[in-house]
């Protein structure tokens, strides 16, 4: 059976939703979204979410029809249509700048901003996160506006095609010998007991995960250090790690086919998945796995 999907002031099956060909979505990725985890049908840190979208419209200079409060009363909509009411999934939101004739400045005032949401279940990779993963490096040559959460996502494309091609879960991004981020995800380091990870600047994404995470280390007693490790400190890592919504906190277990410490999870990365997996479940209500 079709989903059911939000698009300009409708909710209709995923297959009757339709966009111009004179999309500037499609034409110049010229937009923003956000994927939500939800849990038995509550949103996890939406008003985090919200924040960075509303960052992210300003930035871009966009004005949609629907307000931050709309959206999240279509997304919780959207999980109920879908009977996503019990067990794992997710709100995917894209806002572009809608449907114009091409040019590369903006259309004129008024034309409407294209607002889509859709939602859909997932499931928790957790035979990975018991053994770790396996990243790659890849060169960081994105531009840098990586702060903004946007729909061109092609260097994020090549990276993870990239660490598809080589058999690995996630490529980390490297720009002057220093680890920013992932292709989809944020990462971190553990050095010295130290966790370290890229600071928050124009150059990675601020993912929402990776700040609740960092909130988590510091009420757990883990000394917190936002700066990054570099390709040089790789054997020195005791542990390292990947966040993100539909991440969580995963184990890294090898960096370019080297062990990271003794090749699994650490105890510090496992802690911080049980503190951020008691947050998850009880900020939505729902009783721990």
């Amino acid at each position: 059976m079709s989903s059911v999907v939000y698009l300009n002031g409708e909710y209709l099956p995923r297959s009757e939703a339709k966009l111009s060909v004179d999309e500037r979505g499609f034409f110049f990725g010229d937009g923003v979204y956000e994927v939500t985890r939800a849990v038995d049908g509550h949103l996890f840190e939406s008003g985090r979410h919200m924040r960075r979208l509303a960052r992210g419209l300003k930035e871009l200079r966009l004005t949609p029809s629907v307000s931050l409060e709309e959206i999240e009363a279509i997304s919780l909509e959207l999980l109920r249509r879908n009977d996503i009411t019990s067990g794992e999934g997710t709100v995917y939101l894209q806002i572009t700048r809608g449907a114009a004739p091409r040019t590369h400045h903006f259309p004129p005032a008024g034309t409407p901003c294209t607002v889509f949401l859709s939602a859909g279940r997932f499931t928790l990779p957790t035979d990975k996160r018991a053994t770790g993963v396996a990243v790659v490096t890849y060169p960081d040559i994105r531009w840098s506006r990586c702060d903004i959460k946007t729909v061109n996502l092609l260097g994020a494309v090549m990276a993870k095609q990239y660490a598809t091609d080589h058999g690995a879960f996630e490529s980390l991004f490297v720009k002057e010998s220093a680890v920013t981020e992932g292709s989809h995800t944020n990462v971190f380091g553990v050095i010295d007991g130290e966790l370290r990870t890229y600071p928050s600047s124009n150059l990675i994404l601020p993912g929402i995960t990776r700040d609740v995470v960092l909130e988590l280390a510091r009420e757990i007693g883990v000394p917190v250090n936002e700066t990054p490790f570099h390709i040089h400190h790789i054997p020195d890592l005791q542990e390292s790690f990947l966040t993100g919504t539909t991440t969580d906190v995963m184990p890294i277990a090898s960096i370019d086919g080297k062990a990271v410490g003794d090749g699994k999870p650490g105890k510090v990365t496992m802690a911080l998945y049980d503190a951020l997996a008691a947050r998850l479940y009880v900020a939505v209500g729902a009783g721990r796995r």
